[in-house]
């Protein structure tokens, strides 16, 4: 027997308990033969030797979006932006560039807006429609819960009067006058998408690759794709097709498990004794695919967000009222039984579910109907899971556990967003934001991931993050005692991440039978004592490079 490639001298990390270490990783059709002894003897067609340099399981992001964040390394962005004045300048030579043709479409789409970063100000519809004139204007927010929109778009949607009504789930801000001012929240952001929607498939495809290149050059192997194929965070109904040409080409750099929204599922008809409910054409649900592209839950949102003050709170917050001189407590994105007999449709069809809910009365929605449908229907192979599960009271973590139900917090908000998520919670609250070693502690599955491009995507950070729970104040957010050890924030992102994504016996570990699927680094994680300084030299995708940094006798 001959490998297809031989890994030596190097310091594995292999997140396998019954063998936490070794200095040699064989290879043969993609995943790994054996370690150390076990491949003595064996001849390979390329040996890589890594000097010492570390080597561990690949990464798994297990909540980003892929489009979305390709999308936004196309178009224009106002991430950089250091003032409201530098961001009218960016979206004026925008717009004139779309005015005049050169973009090839009718309106500008434009990303990376956070009003935290901006004093919790938003931009003068007056100096938008200054700065953007008669072209349309979609300004995604940072958390993708809400968009800036200048009168040009309003118009084209009919709704620049005073008086339009909201729809379910969304809200069309309003001033003291009931005139728009620019800002629609959740829903509300289709009314306007469907007016530039679906995006071009050879767009997608291109967005896509662009954004996978990326995260190979940060040693991520797999991802979950967060919603796709419809509602306010998918880019066209046939988005999967886009995920699927660019593994045909070759070109896509990371596994890709994929949620389609709970808007794109249809009715299914079958025979009677089926009892199907709702889902894709030829009855495909969760878990059909390859190794490289599959299906994944179904995604479904039951709130907002903490960003944006509309994560459904039992407790009101502390800042930002709802606008009408009420306390805010955010909301449901739709009538809570209405969300619950779509869920159950799908559910009954194969369908595992990730619910979004960010707010402790949206994690007890989740709770409420995962309880009732695994007693009635059973589990699904792959987990359900709760994305984000940003606010967890202490009452909810054993009822997480007991139904083997996996989440998906983002230590990539601690910084940036701590300070502003403990001033609207509130200090007693806080303590339950984001919580990592509790989640753990409970026996609860906790998935690393970075909800990319809401928020940073670099997992050597994200793990960091989860060390120190440091906010950009230098304060420690939320409960001190939820940070995690250097191997506990390794496995959130290798074999809790495996795990939530149902591909617990194929990924997360490097060990005989699993996919060759590893990550070069130039110091043990383990050991570093500052994670985010650690260089991504090599990723490995079934033992093939997607990504290669200063090391020589990489395979080709």
């Amino acid at each position: 027997m001959k490998l297809d490639l031989v890994i030596r001298n190097a310091d594995i990390v292999t997140m396998d308990p019954a063998r936490p270490s070794a200095a040699t990783l064989g290879v043969l059709h993609g995943r790994i033969l054996g370690l150390d002894e076990e491949i003595d003897g064996l001849a390979a067609a390329e040996v890589l030797d890594l000097g010492g340099r570390a080597l561990v399981p690949g990464f798994i992001d297990a909540h980003c979006h892929t489009p979305w964040f390709g999308l936004g390394l196309i178009e224009p962005s106002v991430e950089g932006c250091a003032g409201f004045e530098e961001l009218y300048g960016l979206l004026a030579r925008s717009a004139g560039e779309v005015a005049s043709g050169a973009t090839g479409e009718e309106w500008l789409i434009a990303s990376g807006f956070n009003h935290d970063l901006f004093g919790g100000a938003f931009p003068s519809l007056g100096r938008l429609d200054a700065a953007t004139g008669d072209v349309p204007l979609f300004l995604r927010h940072n958390s993708g819960h809400l968009a800036i929109v200048n009168t040009a778009a309003l118009r084209r949607a009919g709704l620049a009067e005073p008086g339009s009504p909201d729809p379910d789930g969304g809200t069309i801000v309003r001033d003291d006058a009931g005139r728009p001012t620019g800002v629609v929240e959740e829903t509300a952001q289709k009314i306007f998408q469907a007016l530039f929607q679906p995006r071009p498939l050879a767009t997608l495809q291109a967005a896509i690759e662009r954004a996978t290149t990326v995260y190979a050059s940060q040693g991520i192997t797999s991802f979950t794709d967060a919603g796709i194929g419809g509602g306010w965070i998918g880019q066209s109904p046939v988005e999967l097709a886009a995920f699927q040409r660019a593994a045909a080409a070759g070109t896509l750099a990371a596994r890709a498990q994929v949620m389609p929204v709970l808007d794109a599922l249809r009715p299914l008809t079958g025979h009677a004794s089926d009892a199907l409910g709702t889902g894709l054409d030829l009855g495909i649900h969760s878990g059909f695919g390859s190794d490289l592209l599959s299906l994944g839950p179904v995604k479904v949102f039951l709130d907002g967000s903490l960003l944006g003050r509309t994560a459904a709170v039992t407790e009101p917050y502390c800042t930002h009222g709802n606008g009408h001189g009420h306390p805010n407590t955010g909301y449901f994105q739709g009538d809570p039984e209405g969300l619950k007999a779509a869920i159950e449709a799908a559910y009954r069809s194969g369908w595992a579910v990730a619910a979004h809910a960010i707010g402790d009365r949206a994690v007890d929605l989740a709770l409420e109907l995962f309880e009732d449908l695994q007693a009635r229907y059973g589990r699904r192979a792959l987990p359900n899971r709760i994305e984000h599960a940003s606010i967890v009271r202490p009452d909810q973590l054993p009822r997480l556990a007991a139904a083997g139900i996996a989440v998906t917090p983002q230590s990539s908000f601690f910084h940036d967003g701590g300070d502003g998520m403990t001033a609207s919670l509130g200090p007693g609250r806080a303590a339950w934001a984001y919580r990592a070693a509790s989640f753990l502690g409970a026996g609860v599955t906790v998935a690393g991931s970075s909800d990319r491009p809401v928020a940073d995507g670099d997992v050597l950070r994200g793990m960091q993050a989860y060390v120190d729970r440091r906010t950009s104040s230098g304060a420690v957010f939320g409960n001190p005692a939820e940070r995690l050890t250097r191997r506990e924030a390794l496995s959130l992102y290798t074999t809790q991440a495996a795990a939530a994504t149902g591909a617990a016996q194929t990924k997360g570990m490097l060990s005989p039978g699993r996919l060759a699927d590893a990550v070069v680094l130039a110091a043990n994680p383990l050991d570093a004592p500052d994670l985010t300084t650690i260089a991504v030299e090599t990723t490995l995708l079934g033992g093939r490079p997607t990504y290669s940094h200063a090391l020589e006798g990489v395979p080709a």
